[in-house]
């Protein structure tokens, strides 16, 4: 265990940073993402080097438990956008609120109109929220908490890395409504690709990434079988 503690760890953590390093200074452009770049060159190490991902896993489990703080962290710009959110809280609500019911709708019908199970679908569903709600919301429905993870990581990677891309290609300038978009879209990692960029779009996205938890894992059961009524 001591090994793996030695160089996993300090290996994932060089990586990210010279990603990060090369991303704001050389490479400017959201495609590289460091996170993405850092689970790209991860993967490859461990590929080519034929090592065991419970190996690496535990000596970089300190990170997974920084995952919680680090999104309590992502409350401080919505703590110094407050008086202006607060002015804003109605039609704050109803497109999260819009939102959350057309994140969830399209992901199981789509899965269900590809073929998809009920269970796949229901694994699906609740894709664009934080981690920890969207697998409670797939177990209540009778998906699969650990299939969902990886559904709402790799939607959090799309939005953090091609979210701002598409808002310039429509012309949403508006800096609420791009907040607001990433937010409800993709959850924790596209609120912390707007905090690099504004303060107040980094707000407006933690409001989404909040309300839409909450209304998912509200709403998800009676979305689920509403969807399975219209599919069938």
């Amino acid at each position: 265990m001591m090994t793996d503690i030695l160089w996993s760890l300090p290996l994932t953590l060089v990586i990210f940073f010279v990603a990060r390093w090369l991303a704001m200074h050389k490479i400017k452009t959201p495609l590289f993402n460091p996170l993405l770049i850092t689970m790209i060159v991860i993967i490859a190490i461990l590929v080519t080097g034929h090592i065991s991902y419970t190996h690496y896993v535990r000596g970089s489990s300190v990170l997974n438990s920084l995952l919680q703080p680090a999104v309590v962290a992502l409350a401080y710009p919505l703590y110094e956008q407050l008086p202006q959110l607060r002015r804003k809280w109605k039609s704050l609500f109803g497109i999260c609120l819009l939102g959350s019911l057309v994140a969830m709708f399209s992901g199981a019908i789509i899965a269900l109109a590809l073929g998809a199970t009920p269970r796949m679908a229901a694994t699906i569903l609740p894709k664009s929220v934080t981690t920890p709600i969207a697998m409670a919301a797939s177990s209540a429905i009778g998906g699969i908490p650990a299939i969902t993870a990886v559904c709402v990581i790799v939607v959090g990677i799309l939005g953090a890395v091609l979210g701002h891309i598409y808002l310039n290609a429509v012309k949403i300038h508006t800096k609420t409504a791009r907040g607001l978009s990433m937010g409800a879209a993709s959850h924790a990692l596209g609120t912390s690709r707007c905090a690099e960029l504004d303060a107040e779009e980094a707000a407006c996205s933690s409001v989404a990434l909040v309300l839409c938890g909450i209304i998912t894992s509200i709403l998800a059961p009676f979305v689920f079988k509403i969807v399975l009524i219209l599919m069938n």
